[in-house]
């Protein structure tokens, strides 16, 4: 079966997400990491729903929402840096990952329906 290199991204960053909230947590952060967590491991379980979508709408609806979530990721990742939860290093490194998904989910999305996302 041929690899798919989105599904691949998404939980290696969901995986990188859950262990970030444990680094977190040893900060004592627990608000916002708790949110980091619920849409950076999103992602992932969207992308394992698309493979069984009902439809091509149903497909794109998935992937919109996984895109979304990767978005909300984003903003969640750069709070944590803004608010000095996260060094420049460790900022760097994860975000890189999200705005990789997000360039890849927005092309999908893209493709699917024929308009494009900013």
């Amino acid at each position: 079966m041929k690899e798919n290199v989105v599904m691949s991204k998404a939980m290696a960053f969901a995986i990188r997400i859950v262990n970030l909230r444990k680094v977190l947590l040893g900060r004592k952060e627990f608000i916002l990491s708790k949110q980091l967590l619920r849409s950076g491991t999103a992602v992932g379980a969207l992308l394992k729903e698309s493979e069984h979508a009902q439809s091509r709408a149903d497909f794109v609806s998935k992937m919109s929402i996984a895109l979304k979530e990767t978005n909300e990721s984003a903003y969640w990742l750069e709070l944590l840096y803004r608010t000095d939860y996260l060094n420049q290093k460790e900022f760097r490194s994860i975000m890189e990952d999200c705005e990789e998904i997000l360039k890849l989910l927005a092309s999908i999305v893209k493709n699917n329906t024929g308009f494009m996302i900013c």
